[in-house]
């Protein structure tokens, strides 16, 4: 028995419990078989309600992606136009790192069910099951200077943030640089990794982790604090194919943008979504810890802070700490 033929009969009794004995019965195999498939089903993705009494009942099914997913009309020209999809990576940014080096064009997208080894900025790593979630690098080529890597940061995040607030009417925002909140807790992250060659971009490898349809018996329980998903905060399920080529639209739409007009037309957008401005936050800088209140981003992307005695210092990278006070 394979767990297909479980999945076929749990999917033929929707919102029921089926018991173990039917499943015994009807599958011909133990009930510790039954047990083992159900594991199975779990560790792809499935959520299955147990109960000693009535049996199982399936609660959540992952909608499955696809390396075909992104073609057709309603996609973006190019980003996404050639898809490397796998059931399970190591990092989407490893693959896609790999890809550029052998000169992938832009717009190639590496997009995977699981990562085992996915990871944020600053070295952290990323919960990213299978089936639940959007783990996906995207291959850029910008024709810019190496100093405008950052701006290309703060507009990743603007095009997930305007994207995900229409698909799902939710409250999200953007804390600097590039994290996405709802309620303080944080629902996507974004690493921007760059070679460079003569002073110019070489490629930039765009990372981008969704956590979209995950329960909160997929965390940790000490992360369940400062971590969310677009499911627990709406109280139902997404579509991640929507959610991805709605937000590679979005994103090819500001990327054109900013490569004709610059990076004023997407640092107005950033600041309108931002959490941080106006907010009193403690920093962690490279020179040392400061307090103040982010007021805006100046032309290369930098966030300035105003402090209490008026000063402004503009800080191009540190770790921003949660509000010390409410405006």
């Amino acid at each position: 028995m394979s767990h297909d033929h479980l999945l076929d009969l749990l999917k033929r009794h929707p919102d029921q419990y089926v018991s173990g004995a039917m499943m015994s019965q009807e599958l011909k195999v133990s009930r510790t078989a039954v047990w083992k498939q159900i594991r199975k089903l779990e560790a792809a993705g499935y959520e299955i309600e147990a109960s000693t009494k009535l049996g199982y009942r399936l609660v959540y099914s992952p909608d499955k992606l696809s390396s075909d997913m992104l073609t057709g009309p309603g996609t973006a020209a190019r980003f996404g136009q050639t898809v490397h999809y796998y059931e399970q990576v190591k990092s989407t940014q490893d693959s896609a790192r790999e890809l550029a080096e052998s000169g992938a064009p832009e717009g190639t997208l590496v997009l995977a069910e699981e990562q085992t080894g996915g990871r944020g900025r600053m070295g952290r790593g990323w919960v990213s099951p299978q089936g639940k979630g959007i783990w996906m690098s995207m291959v850029m080529r910008p024709h810019v200077p190496i100093h405008c890597a950052p701006q290309l940061t703060l507009l990743t995040a603007v095009a997930l943030c305007r994207s995900l607030r229409r698909l799902t009417q939710l409250p999200i925002g953007i804390k600097w640089p590039n994290d996405l909140l709802i309620h303080r807790k944080k629902i996507s992250g974004i690493l921007l990794e760059s070679a460079a060659e003569d002073e110019r971009l070489k490629y930039i490898i765009a990372g981008i982790g969704i956590s979209v349809n995950l329960s909160e018996g997929d965390y940790p329980e000490e992360l369940l604090v400062k971590a969310t998903s677009l499911r627990i905060e709406a109280g139902q399920p997404f579509n991640r194919r929507q959610i991805v080529t709605e937000f590679l639209q979005e994103w090819e739409t500001l990327y054109d943008l900013f490569l004709q007009e610059g990076f004023s037309a997407i640092a107005a957008l950033w600041e309108s979504l931002s959490v941080s401005i106006g907010q009193k936050v403690r920093l962690v800088t490279p020179q040392g810890e400061l307090e103040g209140t982010p007021v805006g981003l100046d032309e290369s992307g930098a966030i300035r802070i105003e402090r209490a005695d008026g000063s402004l210092v503009t800080i191009f990278s540190a770790e921003m700490g949660e509000p010390l006070s409410r405006s």
